[in-house]
């Protein structure tokens, strides 16, 4: 794990009984044009400065309701507000940044390039674009690379530049779809870790994060949303009040395995 990245804040998140409200589902269901019900009645809401895991079996909605509050699809009925605005509007303003499973990284342009893509699109000037690309690359670990092409990165480090391109929006809410699944599991643990000293840098950032890795949940998150199978509905929500940071010594602790039960026990019933 890159040293830099340390912190020394005991926390158990960000959150208090006055943050506001970041993502507020009330009833939203999604059906598909085939016919799939991907979402019955999902009633969630999330603070600021939450890191919140969404677990369960495949098919059951995860996916779409990142979709949903990114503002890829529409739902069939009720309603979901991004900071108090429709999910769209906070994707236009940048407020809601998304790391896939894939890094989607452009092939042909270096890793600083890559980074800066997304603040080229609003307009911001190339200056301003490849320094806040070089905060966030040195940020990730990678301010040596900034001249690499992808082709020459692991996977590690290809997944660091997807989330560093993410961050150099600046987002209020980051959204990632199951982003370490593809990894070896030291290089997994490593980017858990990582992640979690960069969230805790940004007292105001929500995480929402997708997995079907049950320890993976329990390790970074604040709280952990359990869905049910297909229709996908929230069967329970199961906050993890363990301080951070958090490091290998908690992987091994007596508190972990039983969070970890107790998720496992949810999934199954």
């Amino acid at each position: 794990m890159n040293n830099s990245l340390a912190t020394s804040t005991l926390s158990t998140g960000h959150t208090s009984i006055d943050s506001p409200l970041i993502v507020e589902m009330s009833n939203l269901s999604k059906v598909y044009p085939n016919g799939t019900v991907a979402l019955q009645n999902v009633n969630l809401t999330i603070q600021e400065g939450e890191f919140v895991c969404f677990v369960g079996p495949s098919g059951c909605g995860k996916s779409t309701i990142f979709n949903l509050i990114a503002g890829l699809t529409q739902p069939t009925q009720g309603e979901l507000k991004i900071l108090n605005m429709t999910p769209k509007q906070a994707l236009k303003q940048s407020d809601t940044a998304f790391v896939f499973q894939d890094h989607t990284l452009l092939p042909w342009r270096t890793l600083l390039d890559n980074v800066a893509l997304p603040l080229e699109i609003r307009g911001i000037s190339k200056k301003k674009t490849h320094e806040e690309a070089e905060r966030v690359l040195e940020l990730v670990g990678l301010k040596d690379y900034t001249k690499a092409l992808p082709r020459q990165l692991s996977g590690g480090m290809k997944m660091r530049v997807s989330i560093a391109r993410a961050l150099a929006q600046r987002p209020k809410l980051l959204l990632m779809d199951e982003p370490f699944g593809a990894l070896d599991e030291i290089t997994r643990q490593t980017l858990q870790e990582e992640l979690l000293n960069i969230w805790q840098k940004d007292s105001k950032m929500t995480v929402l994060f997708i997995t079907h890795n049950v320890f993976e949940s329990v390790f970074l998150s604040t709280r952990v949303v359990v869905m049910t199978p297909r229709p996908g509905k929230v069967s329970s929500t199961i906050a993890l009040p363990e301080p951070y940071p958090r490091n290998e010594a908690f992987r091994s602790a007596a508190q972990f395995g039983e969070f970890v039960r107790e998720v496992s026990h949810a999934l199954k019933h």
